[in-house]
């Protein structure tokens, strides 16, 4: 057990592993992060190498949600890798990390929320769906998300510089958002907007779901496809919530297994922050068969035979 110094009054015990442990939590999560990511980089290229994606919305908002899921891995696997080594990180250097990553995990939200509602405009409003749903829309909805993303963490930067003494940032912490953050009132202020953001993006979800079942009733194969697809982002906005709950799932085990905090603190980790990024690659990257059909030419490497875009596309659900 090391005893941590993480600014003026603030002091903690951190518990460190064997060398040998070390080392294979890090191989595990540098293998996952390399393999999802390869996975997801795959997906980007395939959308930027191929019109027929680059103009339609929703594969748009999907590849935004894919970049965050690399921006938010990235981060994550660097803060952990970096823990092991030197174990504690400048204070002006986690903040840049920390924010990277917040960023990225307020974005992925909003981002289901965005994609549930064009899924139910391209349903119950097919005729006006091209002139709602455009290129042009989709961009600058993707750089709302981003805005209202920032109005959430930079207070806490802001906070942070206006109240913290020059030494704390020239100083070493374990990179922890609430090694940085240290005023209770953003504690408070996260929790806040956390419950907001999930409250408008359930209602969200739940709103577009239940209309996409009613026009399912008429028997349709893409709005029944399309329920299925909002079902996927409840199950993605999920996985998303319980980075939410990350510290209370880890503060909960570790008081019922006090000697186990270091096996905690991985094991919930791994499912919280890494396998749920393999959601996006398996909703899309598998289920929708005009991406797949680009997407198996990369993934097996066979990139010899130049591919031509299809001149109409069934937008996927």
């Amino acid at each position: 057990m090391n005893v941590s110094n993480t600014g003026r009054n603030f002091t903690s015990a951190v518990y460190r592993d064997t060398l040998n442990t070390a080392i294979i939590k890090n191989v595990i999560t540098v293998v996952l992060c390399i393999s999802i990511n390869y996975i997801n980089g795959t997906l980007v290229h395939t959308f930027r190498k191929h019109e027929i994606f680059n103009i339609n919305p929703r594969y748009i908002l999907y590849i935004h949600l894919v970049i965050n899921d690399i921006m938010l891995l990235t981060m994550f696997t660097l803060v952990q890798v970096l823990s092991y080594i030197v174990f504690t990180l400048n204070v002006s250097l986690c903040i840049v990390l920390l924010m990277i990553a917040i960023f990225a995990n307020l974005n992925n939200p909003l981002t289901l929320a965005v994609m549930a509602i064009e899924c139910y405009i391209a349903i119950c409003f097919p005729l006006h769906h091209t002139q709602i749903c455009t290129v042009k829309k989709t961009y600058v909805v993707i750089g709302l998300i981003w805005v209202m993303s920032a109005l959430s963490i930079l207070p806490d930067l802001f906070v942070t510089l206006a109240t913290e003494s020059l030494d704390f940032f020239h100083s070493r912490v374990f990179c922890l958002r609430e090694s940085v953050f240290r005023n209770s009132y953003l504690t408070e202020k996260r929790d806040v907007s956390y419950i907001v953001y999930l409250v408008i993006v359930w209602l969200t979800l739940f709103y577009t779901y239940f209309r996409i079942l009613f026009a399912a009733q008429a028997a349709s194969a893409d709005a029944k496809k399309a329920r299925n697809t909002v079902l996927l982002h409840g199950f993605q906005l999920l996985l998303c919530m319980l980075t939410y709950v990350f510290h209370l799932i880890i503060n909960g085990l570790t008081y019922l297994f006090p000697k186990g905090v270091l096996a905690i603190r991985f094991t919930i980790a791994i499912f919280v922050q890494v396998l749920p990024r393999l959601i996006s690659p398996i909703v899309y990257g598998l289920r929708d068969k005009t991406f797949r059909q680009y997407l198996k030419r990369y993934l097996l490497c066979s990139t010899g035979a130049k591919t031509h875009p299809q001149k109409t596309l069934k937008r996927p659900l």
